[in-house]
């Protein structure tokens, strides 16, 4: 029997890369505090928010479940989620003409077994001008 795969995400892009792959997922995003911990580093950020909604989200015994969690990293700094359009145009300052990091955490739970991976992509933007911006 295939397993029900539950994705613990309201991410748009994240239901239609599984919609991509002939998968319909049930969405159930997880409702946890995603604040970095007390000497957290990025990639170990990443990997515990993963893990920490596969794990919470509700999902029944057979069901397959798939959380993620994505960063933009800056100089080690998580950049984190813009609370309003004067941060999102900061943090898009911060990062033109800049290299940076977008970190994902991934993990996978299916009954009692899961894993986890992070994948770490180099992003390098160009100057941007203002109007971009």
């Amino acid at each position: 029997m295939i397993p029900r795969v539950v994705l613990a995400s309201a991410s748009p892009r994240r239901r239609e890369l599984l919609r991509r792959l002939g998968i319909e997922p049930v969405v159930r995003p997880a409702d946890v505090d995603e604040s970095t911990l007390p000497g957290e580093q990025p990639a170990g950020h990443v990997a515990r928010l993963a893990r920490t909604k596969a794990t919470t989200v509700d999902r029944g015994p057979d069901d397959l479940v798939i959380a993620a969690d994505t960063e933009v990293v800056l100089d080690g700094t998580v950049l984190g989620k813009p609370a309003d359009a004067a941060e999102a145009t900061a943090m898009l300052r911060g990062l033109s003409g800049r290299p940076h990091h977008v970190l994902t955490g991934v993990h996978v739970r299916h009954g009692s077994r899961d894993a986890g991976t992070v994948e770490r992509t180099e992003v390098r933007f160009r100057e941007l001008t203002d109007e971009e911006v």
